[in-house]
């Protein structure tokens, strides 16, 4: 039996960016404690591929393609829950993409825009159709930020910008909805082994290179591993935490007691 801290037995679980990454991942671990799980992602081959997977373990798990800066897109996946399984408990906002490396004199307008199509207004919309169902259920939502969110981040500026405004739309919908008793947290990681952060590479360097360079800036000198991250999220949309909301949990090795 798992602790009551981490059981999520008879809660629907909502993730976008599913398919790779911190969403697949928690897709797995919330679906092993009992989750049913509603999930979305652009790449729809993989996303499918991992909902049979899933489904062969006995999780209840729908799943269908979703660009999060289409609204339609959004608001579907969060009728699918409703649809399928009745309700919404906890809804993570996770999908996202990050940028070529480059200063911001470099950035165009068409990265900008990228970057706050899927970064920012993802979020938004996801949180504009989840929340009325989470009114019901007085259920959670996790944002997916980053430190880059938290402060300063040379040669991603647009990112930055992004996963900043990811952090004001978590504190403004926790201000909002904190009296129906739904909770809306972001979590910060620092850079972390995913393929977000594997497949950088530079003209001067390799991934590898790029990897050491990068984890010499955080105080335990190597990146996160994703199951380092998911275990943090799973505490933030246990149903046991309902005290906290409104918070931009940095998940960092560190980097933000400097």
């Amino acid at each position: 039996m798992h602790d009551p801290i981490l059981d999520f037995s008879d809660k629907v679980a909502l993730i976008t960016g599913a398919a790779s990454g911190f969403g697949k991942l928690l897709a797995k671990e919330l679906g092993s404690r009992g989750a049913r799980l509603v999930l979305g992602d652009i790449n729809e081959e993989a996303l499918m591929q991992l909902a049979d997977k899933l489904g062969s373990q006995n999780i209840a798990v729908r799943a269908q393609r979703c660009d999060v800066s289409q609204e339609s897109d959004c608001a579907a996946l969060a009728q699918l829950a409703q649809s399928e399984f009745g309700q919404l408990d906890i809804a993570v906002n996770n999908a996202g993409i990050a940028p070529p490396m480059m200063s911001l004199k470099q950035t165009d307008e068409a990265m900008m825009d990228l970057q706050y199509n899927v970064n920012l207004k993802g979020v938004f919309l996801g949180l504009k159709h989840q929340l009325p169902l989470l009114k019901m259920t007085g259920g959670a939502v996790l944002n997916v930020s980053s430190m880059a969110g938290l402060g300063g981040a040379p040669k991603i500026a647009s990112y930055a910008a992004a996963k900043h405004g990811v952090i004001g739309l978590t504190k403004t919908a926790a201000m909002e909805n904190a009296k129906y008793g739904i909770r809306v947290n972001a979590i910060c990681p620092f850079y972390c082994l995913t393929p977000m952060v594997t497949d950088i590479a530079t003209e001067d360097a390799s991934p590898e290179q790029v990897q050491a360079f990068l984890a010499e800036g955080c105080p335990m000198k190597r990146l996160g591993k994703p199951e380092e991250v998911v275990a943090a999220m799973l505490m933030l949309v246990s149903p046991k935490m309902t005290y906290i909301t409104g918070q931009a949990l940095a998940v960092d090795g560190g980097l933000s007691a400097y």
